[in-house]
């Protein structure tokens, strides 16, 4: 049985945030609000949930799988360095829809990288988000909430429709922005790459990079 979680998306009430969390340190899978689409949220750091995961969308293991934090002090628990130019994106693009592909350290499952030894992750803007990181005191993963080669959902009751029975919960944070997904840059390379250009374009990222 997939439970909904009722949450007020600007100021998440502790105690939804404490039930949705309590699903995470179990080992369970949940529906998330982010500021782009609804993510599937599982404790990055549990190789059992991350599987999970994987059975729910029926995605390939070949596809990896980024993550988002909470606060930056997260990003060294699973990036292995910070090179300068991923400074400078977090300084101006985080919080907010820019993921930065990161060497991946020995604390990632390979199941997320899949196999790339590279880690994508995003210090989120979405507050029930956030605030699900931090209290769950690590990563979270944050692929879109779809079964694979589904549209990705926007508000809870779609993500319901589509995986009902197949994860534990859904946070009802209302409607996200939907539209584009976020920017994917890879940071191991000199200079960075824009992998996929999403709400923040590629141009101004570009022009973050000019100015190292």
């Amino acid at each position: 049985m997939t439970s909904i979680i009722k949450i007020n998306p600007e100021t998440p009430e502790p105690e939804r945030i404490g039930e949705a969390v309590a699903i995470l340190k179990g080992g369970g899978v949940i529906g998330f609000p982010t500021e782009t689409f609804y993510g599937l949220g599982a404790d990055a750091r549990n190789e059992a949930a991350i599987d999970k995961i994987f059975g729910v969308k029926g995605r390939d293991f070949s596809n990896p799988i980024l993550v988002v934090v909470g606060e930056p002090g997260q990003v060294d628990l699973f990036a292995q360095d910070i090179p300068d130019q991923a400074r400078v994106l977090m300084k101006r693009f985080w919080p907010g829809p820019v993921t930065l592909l990161f060497r991946a350290s020995t604390a990632v499952s390979p199941r997320l990288t899949a196999g790339s030894g590279k880690i994508g992750i995003r210090l989120t803007s979405h507050p029930v988000a956030r605030e699900l990181a931090r209290r769950l005191g690590g990563p979270l993963t944050a692929t879109s909430a779809n079964l694979s080669g589904a549209p990705e959902c926007s508000t809870a009751m779609e993500v319901f429709s589509q995986l009902e029975g197949r994860i534990d919960g859904i946070v009802d944070g209302g409607p996200t922005p939907g539209g584009k997904g976020s920017t994917i840059v890879d940071t191991t390379d000199s200079p960075a790459r824009v992998l996929r250009e999403g709400v923040i374009p590629a141009a101004l990222i570009r022009d973050s990079l000019a100015k190292i």
